[in-house]
Formats: C-alpha cells, structure tokens, sequence
C-alpha cells in the first residue's frame, strides 16, 4: 500500500494529510508525486475525481518558500468554478503552513479588487488562462521567480480557445521551471502543448480499476423529436429526479428546456457560457445547496461541477463525440454513490450512438419508454431556498458568522441551515424552504457579527 509517509514531504503537509483524513494514495498520486517532487516535468492522463488535484497541490506546496515575498506556483484552469475548487483544495492542503497567500484570478470578475490585492505578490496563483494573461501583460503579476507551472484540465482549455493564451503566458513566466500538465483525454493537442512547453516530462495515464469504479447504471432511450421534453419531463418525475443535472448541445436549447420544465412545475435553472459570471455562480451555489432540483447546462459551463450524491444525468442531446459523452456519465456515481445516466436519441441522432457504441467496446443500454399523457402542471420545490447576504470575505465575514446568527437571534435550527459559501463581497446560505421566509425576516431584524447587512432572497 501506498501511504504519504513514504515520500519526502515536509511535516505540515504530512499533518495536512492526516488532518484530512487521506488514506492510501491513489494510482495518479502514487505514480506522478514522486516525479513531481523531484522537480521533474509530468503530463498526466487521469479523469476528474483522480485525486490530481492534490497530487499537484502537494507538489507545488513542498517547493514553495514561504518567506520568500513572490509568485512561486501558477495554475491554470479552465473555468473559473474549477479554480474556485482547486485554490480551497489547495488552501487545505496548506493549513498547517503559516502565512501562505494565495490568490484566485479568474475572467468575469471586476479588476480593480484583484490589482488591489496584488499589491503584494502572493506565493500561488490559481486561475484562468485569460486574465491570468491580461495580469502578466499589465505587470500586476510578476511570473520571474515561478517554479511551477500547472496546466489543469489542459484538453477543456485548448477546447475553450485558451492555445494562444497559455503559450504566452508559458513565455512571460521563469524561463526555467517545472511543467505539469493533467488531461482527461490525450489529444494530438495536447501532445503538441506538451512538446511547446515541456522538457523530458514522465508520461503518465491512469485508468480506474474496474473495482473501484462506481455502480452507474446507464439506459439510452430512442424517442422522437416532438416528444423529447415529454421523455425528460417523465424521467425527471422518477428515479433521482430530485437532483439531477441535464445536458444540452447549444446554449439556446439549455435556455429552452429550463424555461419549460420551469413551466411545468419544475425548480429547474440554466448554466451556459452566455450568462454573466455572478449568475453563474448563484446557479452552481443553488444547485449545490439544494435550492434548485434541475440543473439544465452544456457541457463546458458544467465542467467545474462537482457534487458528490448527484443521483441522476440526463444527455437531453446525445453528446457530439464518445469522450464528452464518458465525462457527463462521470458526474454521478462518484464518491462511492450509485448512479444513473440516461440518454435521448432521436432517430437523427443514432449515428452518434453507434459511435459511442463502438469506442465503448459493447453493445449500448438501449430500454424502452412508454410515454404517459401529458399532464397538467406539477410543483417538484426543491427543498432549501436560498437567502443572499450583500457581505462576504472583504468583510470579515465567515460561515462561522452566518451559521450563529441563524442559530442565535434567528432562532433556527442548525439542521434547518445547509451550505453556506462566502465569496469576496457576498454569501449565500440555504435555509429550508418552509423557514425560509422566517430566517429572512429575522436576519433582517438582527445583526450578523454586530452589523446590519442586506439580505435578500433568491427567486
């Protein structure tokens, strides 16, 4: 067995480790750490929830010196919800280490806060290749004394147009250090990256046992076109229909779908590239906290989701090619869960499940669907509903903070309160639907920390 007590790792990440409860490391962490650690280049093939993330943050951590007052490790990410996610990894992994900074720099998110706090150089950098670029160009980043360059989820970000961004920030940065590039799938472009911006690295691919790979019972169903919104309105009602996330092609067709299944009775909300980054953002925290049973999105928009008990996926549209088709499958069954992924296949579609069918190496799932009468509308509430609270990290407000005012003055209880998530200048709680109206009321009445902040509800 693999243990982390068998590498060169310093005490605090080792008590990090053992804080988190990490056992046994897993085949990407066992195969790449011990490279990594040595400072040598690793382009590594392994799927979300490989335990990549914290090979990778371990790695950067060891090399970093945190007397020293500069940009030591940079990570690029493709999505700003992936970065949100690797930079609290991150900052776990780095607890037990004292005075660390590390900064999250993502599109879509006002300039003027990020500049202010690059006042004074942070230790790491966690965030997307386009303003991570504009940074470097304006000088508010200095990259001359980067170590470790991360490229994460590096298909997804060649995917999104990012190519001409990562070769120049490659080219911005110390011209000597360590590169680690991680992919779900190695395309002739990320070889070609990897040749651009790596020397000698250890190659590596990781495929999950057969054993270890969760229970996901997958069913294609063949339905016509017409009938397609009655099909997924029929399944949702069903088996995991409770929390379930539905793939879309085009943007405009994740729109529609919301939009109907919102008129029959549906909590169902929106995700696309199209939408601003505040809204894209209350919908990931929605859908996260329960406040939202269907979430409707394409595949990028989706990217940096991550929920543990997700029960049920649906491809409203079979998805253009067999790899994007295993990653949507991906998102449930994960952490042990049984899951189930359900596709739609209008007869104009069947070429692309003979596709799948054939990179898969089995015949498909296909099971019937008799559709029942259209029936009137429906309410499927989700069960939290989502309070906002105009305050957030700048300040000083923690979900410590939150969670006592609920329980306090409020009057709730701390089973009636759910996720709660603080960003820079607002926080979002998820409180039961039927107290809901409740805390509202008394929030606003009372104080959180000793002050009067706004708060609101999300419709």
């Amino acid at each position: 067995m693999d243990t982390f007590d068998t590498l060169p790792l310093k005490p605090a990440l080792l008590a990090s480790i053992e804080a988190l409860g990490y056992g046994a490391m897993t085949p990407i962490q066992a195969q790449s750490l011990p490279a990594m650690l040595e400072g040598r280049d690793v382009i590594a093939q392994a799927q979300t929830g490989s335990g990549k993330t914290a090979a990778f943050g371990l790695s950067l951590l060891q090399s970093l010196d945190p007397e020293t007052i500069r940009l030591q490790a940079l990570v690029l990410c493709p999505t700003r919800e992936l970065a949100d996610q690797v930079s609290k990894s991150i900052r776990r992994l780095a607890a037990n280490i004292p005075n660390v900074k590390l900064l999250t720099l993502c599109g879509g998110m006002p300039l003027g806060p990020q500049l202010a706090s690059l006042t004074h150089d942070p230790h790491i950098v966690v965030g997307t290749p386009g303003r991570v670029q504009e940074h470097l160009k304006r000088g508010s980043l200095h990259g001359g004394g980067i170590k470790v360059l991360v490229l994460d989820e590096a298909d997804r970000m060649l995917d999104m147009g990012f190519r001409e961004a990562i070769d120049d920030i490659a080219g911005r940065i110390a011209k000597h250090h360590q590169t680690l590039l991680f992919s779900a799938t190695y395309p002739d472009d990320i070889k070609a990256i990897s040749h651009r911006v790596q020397r000698n690295p250890l190659e590596i691919v990781v495929e999950a046992p057969v054993e270890a790979k969760p229970a996901i019972e997958q069913r294609f169903i063949e339905v016509e076109p017409a009938r397609k919104i009655d099909a997924l309105t029929q399944l949702l009602g069903g088996e995991g229909g409770e929390h379930a996330l539905v793939f879309c092609n085009m943007r405009r067709d994740v729109d529609t779908v919301a939009q109907e299944l919102d008129q029959r009775g549906f909590s169902a909300l929106a995700l696309h590239g199209d939408m601003e980054q505040r809204d894209r953002d209350e919908v990931l925290v929605r859908f996260a906290n329960r406040s939202c049973n269907v979430l409707v999105a394409t595949d990028v928009a989706a990217r940096g989701l991550d929920i543990a008990a997700l029960p049920l996926v649906v491809s409203y549209d079979l998805a253009h090619d067999p790899e994007t088709h295993v990653h949507r499958i991906g998102r449930t069954g994960r952490a042990g869960q049984a899951g189930l992924a359900i596709a739609l296949c209008t007869p104009r579609e069947k070429p692309k499940a003979d596709n799948i069918e054939q990179v898969l190496g089995m015949p498909l799932p296909w099971r019937p669907l008799k559709l029942s009468p259209p029936k009137g509308k429906t309410l499927s509430l989700a069960p939290m509903k989502t309070l906002v609270i105009d305050a957030g990290r700048q300040d000083k407000l923690r979900p410590g903070d939150i969670l006592g005012a609920l329980t306090g003055e409020a009057g709730l209880k701390a089973d009636d309160i759910g996720k709660i998530d603080v960003f820079a200048t607002r926080a979002y709680v998820a409180i039961s639907r039927s107290l809901a109206m409740k805390a509202l009321e008394r929030l606003r009445a009372g104080k959180i920390k000793g002050r009067n902040f706004r708060v609101r509800a999300l419709n």
